[in-house]
């Protein structure tokens, strides 16, 4: 399971560009920092407050002020900068974050997002989710197709919603695929699998690009 969530990371940081400035959410999302190319300049936002998120750190360079929005120890680029809550969710109201990595629990055909909570079950709660989900222009979902095998891409989301209509892309270790008008639509696909077993791991019918490309690992 660990080769698959470094494999999401590794394919999510091909999606950032010289000079964006992104959100990593907790979990999977966190580990995209490790993946992100050295000649590209990403600025990786922590809503816990600081821009500048590096790879996880180590024994070698752990410093127990530095830790991301998930609680995990992580280093900071030389640019790094550090700022109380109120700057930090200014900048991701205002529309300066172009875009978050986030995690799931179900995402629906239309792009509705629920990550937050299990009814009955102790979590930690919404954190900064619906902010970063209305206040940045592309909502990324990395994750594992399934869930133990249950479908968690659905026709409509079963868990409280944490946001409507605002995830734009999904991947996982299965697919790339965006969130459409029309509906999701698989733009890559991974040669571990066919296109028979991503539309079974799947709970709603899937749109297959005219021009579908290889999962892009390299």
């Amino acid at each position: 399971m660990a080769d698959l969530k470094a494999r999401i990371a590794k394919r999510c940081a091909k999606e950032f560009f010289d000079g964006d400035f992104i959100n990593l959410g907790i979990g999977l999302p966190t580990m995209v920092a490790d993946y992100l190319p050295e000649d590209v300049v990403v600025t990786c936002h922590s809503e816990n407050g600081f821009a500048g998120i590096d790879v996880v750190a180590d024994e070698s360079n752990l410093n127990v002020d530095i830790i991301n929005s998930g609680g995990t120890y992580v280093t900071a680029v030389p640019r790094a900068k550090f700022f109380d809550t109120a700057e930090s969710f200014g900048l991701v109201r205002g529309g300066h974050v172009r875009a978050t990595v986030l995690g799931a629990m179900e995402v629906a055909e239309n792009g509705d997002l629920a990550n937050w909570i299990v009814p009955g079950k102790k979590v930690a709660g919404m954190g900064g989710a619906m902010d970063l989900c209305a206040g940045c222009p592309e909502v990324i979902i990395t994750m594992l197709h399934t869930q133990k095998g249950a479908h968690k891409i659905k026709p409509a989301c079963t868990l409280p919603l944490t946001a409507e209509k605002c995830v734009t892309k999904i991947i996982t270790e299965m697919a790339v695929m965006d969130v459409t008008e029309e509906g999701i639509k698989v733009i890559e696909l991974h040669p571990d699998f066919t296109k028979e077993e991503v539309q079974e791991a799947t709970g709603v019918q899937l749109i297959w690009a005219d021009d579908l490309k290889p999962y892009q690992e390299d």
